[in-house]
């Protein structure tokens, strides 16, 4: 029987979630894996378990900025935290669903542009000039970007991915289910990469 893939749940507004994305897909080659993409909305998760970002909670902000950082840090991985920040991120991932839903390869390839675009240069994703100068940079048409983040085809399929992940026990991201087993959170990498190598524990 072939391995399960890896599923990935991710916020393209989540700093862990843009540290996760850089190592997921190499951890899961390494053990002959694969991981399925799945772009969210936070705040849907949150509102169906009650929570809030911690950035929203004063005495966990400061600390949380500054852990965003180091962790970016300590896993090699650029992170500057943007002026603007967070942001809603619904229509960048309409588009990531528009190119998954296509069978289109570049969809995962389009979620580490836009994460690495927002975290490492401060490209504002909810903006929608500098998200369609990003879909052209990455080789989309921006006006078809636009149209397609503004169907209500679109808004519904990513409506489904945030009603399917809440079932399936996702508040918060990234979250990772494998082999029926969730993690969560960037600081689960050692514990995921004890999983793939000796099975349950």
């Amino acid at each position: 029987m072939n391995p399960s893939s890896i599923d990935f749940y991710f916020d393209f507004s989540s700093p862990y979630s843009y540290i996760a994305s850089e190592w997921v897909e190499a951890l899961a080659a390494r053990h002959g894996r694969t991981v399925s993409w799945k772009a969210i909305l936070l705040g849907a998760t949150f509102q169906a378990a009650g929570l809030k970002s911690p950035v929203e909670y004063p005495i966990k902000r400061e600390y949380s900025l500054h852990d965003f950082e180091r962790s970016a840090r300590f896993a090699g991985v650029p992170l500057k935290i943007p002026d603007k920040f967070p942001i809603a991120t619904q229509n960048v991932a309409r588009i990531f669903w528009w190119l998954h839903d296509k069978r289109d390869t570049t969809a995962s390839h389009w979620a580490r542009h836009a994460l690495r675009a927002y975290f490492a240069r401060g490209v504002d994703l909810s903006d929608v000039g500098q998200l369609k100068q990003l879909a052209a940079e990455f080789g989309l048409d921006p006006d078809v970007a636009e149209r397609i983040w503004s169907e209500p085809a679109w808004k519904a399929r990513l409506k489904a991915a945030n009603d399917s992940a809440i079932a399936a026990g996702v508040f918060g991201a990234p979250f990772f289910v494998i082999d029926g087993e969730p993690f969560w959170g960037n600081d689960r990498r050692a514990q995921i990469e004890r999983w793939l190598e000796k099975g349950p524990f």
